[in-house]
């Protein structure tokens, strides 16, 4: 009797193409994996609208959505368009209120446009934003990671982190944080899965432990988690 496969698709983080995703390996006779990536924003269009786009590109029925940093937010949204089967959110947030004060406090002032955006062609800064790191020994290896260097996607991703008007949590919705993420700290967050020594780059340089916890978190009920 042929098995049924779960279909897993993957969204990357802010500015990262899908090969954060090339280190993890999930059993091949348990699911089918697609990694989505980011296109450049029409001018104007809000999250939501954007994540109806992103489902036209969900082609298997009741999937697994899994996403990274503001790409968890992306596909929490897309799980409030689309019937999911699960909805699993790493080194992001679920809440509004799980973001850090200064990100809070952005909404409010705006602070957050007079970020020199126009200079995301500069490696180093674009990784400061996208993964909170500015490691010279690591810029080769983000060069390779951080894809999308567009001035308006990146003001339009961070405008929409600091002004993310959530809706109720998903009943499906699994967190996974590491313990020491210097973008979405830890200390603001409830209810996840935490890994120990994990920064926010923790699905490149830590894919051995997900590749060890993933099939398992995919397959059981959130109950049980």
């Amino acid at each position: 009797m042929t098995q049924i496969k779960t279909p897993v698709y993957f969204m990357p983080g802010m500015a990262a193409s899908s090969l954060i995703f090339e280190h993890i390996a999930l059993p091949e006779d348990l699911f089918t994996i697609h990694k989505l990536e980011w296109s450049i924003p029409e001018k104007g269009i809000s999250l939501v609208d954007y994540a109806k786009l992103m489902c036209e590109q969900v082609t298997e029925a009741n999937p697994v959505l899994i996403g990274v940093s503001f790409g968890g937010l992306l596909v929490q949204e897309m799980a409030r368009c689309i019937k999911t089967r699960k909805v699993i959110i790493i080194s992001s947030v679920k809440s509004s209120l799980e973001l850090p004060k200064r990100m809070q406090f952005a909404k409010y002032t705006k602070i957050h446009k007079l970020l020199p955006t126009g200079l995301v062609s500069n490696v180093e800064l674009l990784a400061k934003y996208a993964f909170g790191e500015t490691a010279v020994k690591r810029l080769e290896l983000y060069e390779r990671y951080l894809s999308v260097r567009d001035k308006y996607y990146i003001d339009w991703c961070i405008d929409n982190v600091v002004n993310w008007k959530e809706g109720a949590e998903l009943p499906d919705l699994v967190h996974i944080q590491g313990d020491s993420d210097p973008v979405f700290p830890v200390a603001n967050i409830k209810n996840c899965i935490l890994v120990k020594n994990g920064t926010h780059t923790m699905i490149i340089h830590r894919y051995k432990w997900f590749n060890e916890h993933l099939p398992t978190i995919i397959l059981q009920n959130k109950s049980s988690i």
